[in-house]
């Protein structure tokens, strides 16, 4: 589908940063056997991604804000727009060789989520999106959210909390609540994909809090766009700034919802 201009600056750099991190993914598989040494030569990785991805974004649109991980925030000379960048969500996946993560790139205008890339480098799977322009998977494939009606025949995603996080005992109480409706509940390790995934009708629903913008900034329009339906767990919260997220297709979002909510 062919895009707007900012649109495939975004997938552009997304394929070029992807290339960097196939080629040192390729390198890590071999250094995952032992812990010396791999953890540092990961986050090298995320750091070249991450200085591939703002060249090829601030060099096309210097005007821009600047909002990603790995780097400090930069105000741009047009408050109205800045790019929201995550250079590799899932690293633990990839500091184990699993091939599970990707590059998010967003794009804000006036505080709304207009433009979304995540790119699956080690799958060559290709997410996107534009407000009002539907959600796409590489060059020609629509996405379209599940059309499952009932939660018992349901897959959803999360996170879970790791490193003796405090919200642990929050999470498990989720889990209690919901594992007993659905058809199960996976935990992938990367929440920009578990978005994506819902997009493409793969999952049903997914949930999780204490994220951060750059997590899931691009999976909102994805969904959106799908035809999914999204919302803060706190509905009068924000979904990119408080970092929480409940999204479902539309007939088993309320009741989703409610299950997660209901904590």
């Amino acid at each position: 589908m062919p895009g707007s201009a900012n649109l495939n600056i975004m997938m552009k750099a997304a394929r070029k940063a992807g290339r960097s991190l196939v080629k040192d993914f390729r390198e890590v598989e071999n250094l995952q056997v032992s812990m010396k040494g791999a953890g540092d030569f990961v986050s090298r990785a995320d750091i070249a991604a991450e200085a591939i991805l703002k060249e090829e974004l601030l060099g096309a649109r210097p005007t821009y804000g600047w909002l990603a991980e790995e780097s400090a925030e930069i105000p741009g000379a047009d408050p109205t727009r800045r790019w929201i960048v995550d250079p590799l969500d899932g690293t633990t996946n990839f500091l184990h060789g699993l091939p599970h993560w990707a590059i998010s790139i967003a794009l804000e205008h006036k505080g709304q989520i207009v433009a979304g890339v995540i790119f699956d480098a080690a799958k060559e799977e290709m997410f996107y999106a534009e407000k009002g322009e539907g959600a796409w998977l590489n060059d020609s494939q629509r996405l379209r959210v599940s059309g499952r009606h009932r939660m018992i025949e349901s897959v959803f995603s999360t996170g879970l909390p790791f490193g003796g996080r405090a919200d642990l005992p929050e999470t498990l109480q989720d889990l209690a609540r919901i594992l007993p409706a659905t058809a199960g509940v996976r935990r992938w390790g990367a929440a920009s994909l578990d978005m994506a995934y819902v997009a493409a009708g793969r999952y049903e629903g997914f949930w999780e809090r204490s994220l951060q913008p750059w997590d899931l900034a691009a999976g909102v329009i994805l969904v959106k766009e799908a035809g999914g339906l999204i919302e803060p767990i706190n509905p009068e919260g924000d979904i990119v700034e408080d970092g929480e997220v409940v999204c479902a297709n539309e007939p088993i979002f309320s009741t989703f919802a409610k299950v997660v909510r209901n904590g």
